[in-house]
């Protein structure tokens, strides 16, 4: 609860935001309060975006990707490079590598990564139609994050991928162990890409 005197929409509010990377309930209550204090400025305006996003999102039906067309605008872009796809496990890691400006090829979100403690196996994955784009590609680069299941899920799909004889690389070990791709900086992910070898 956000006080006695806090309405339930305001506590909704608060709830809400707290459920925010990065934001537990004190966070929760300033960001509330902020807005609140700026509601033509801020709050308001904030409302209308994420709803108009909520409206017109979409999820490529091709890589995975959030955005407001299907196919998404990456997928769309005649320049990028059809015979690369690079597979990572959620969309915030494809934003990053897109921030770091490293690679110009095809992309494929898995959503998610391989755990048996979540009870995340194969078929709750993306996987099938990884596989089939795989056929007509060069090089699948495997851009997983530095966790146990992001390995888990690396040597799940190198195996998975091995009787298709496509080169399969991944990324520099410059990646730290228990790193996520989102929190890296660009120069960090921008080594670790082009430092990517064979598996």
């Amino acid at each position: 609860m956000a006080s006695a005197q806090a309405g339930q929409e305001i506590d909704r509010l608060i709830q809400v935001l707290a459920k925010l990377p990065g934001l537990g309930p004190r966070s929760a209550r300033r960001a509330a309060l902020a807005l609140l204090k700026r509601r033509e400025t801020l709050l308001e305006p904030l409302a209308q975006a994420m709803a108009n996003a909520a409206a017109a999102l979409k999820q490529c039906s091709a890589c995975g990707n959030l955005d407001t067309a299907d196919p998404c605008g990456l997928c769309r872009n005649p320049e990028r490079e059809n015979g690369v796809i690079c597979v990572v496990e959620d969309v915030a890691d494809l934003w990053a590598l897109e921030r770091a400006g490293v690679f110009r090829g095809r992309y494929h979100v898995l959503g998610g990564a391989l755990s048996a403690l979540d009870g995340v196996t194969p078929d709750r994955l993306n996987i099938g139609p990884l596989r089939e784009r795989a056929r007509g590609a060069g090089e699948i680069i495997l851009a997983m994050n530095a966790t146990v299941e992001g390995q888990t899920t690396s040597h799940y799909l190198l195996d998975l991928l091995e009787p298709l004889q496509v080169k399969v690389t991944r990324l520099a070990l410059g990646v730290p162990v228990g790193g996520e791709l989102d929190y890296l900086d660009e120069g960090t992910l921008s080594a670790a890409f082009k430092a990517r070898r064979e598996f």
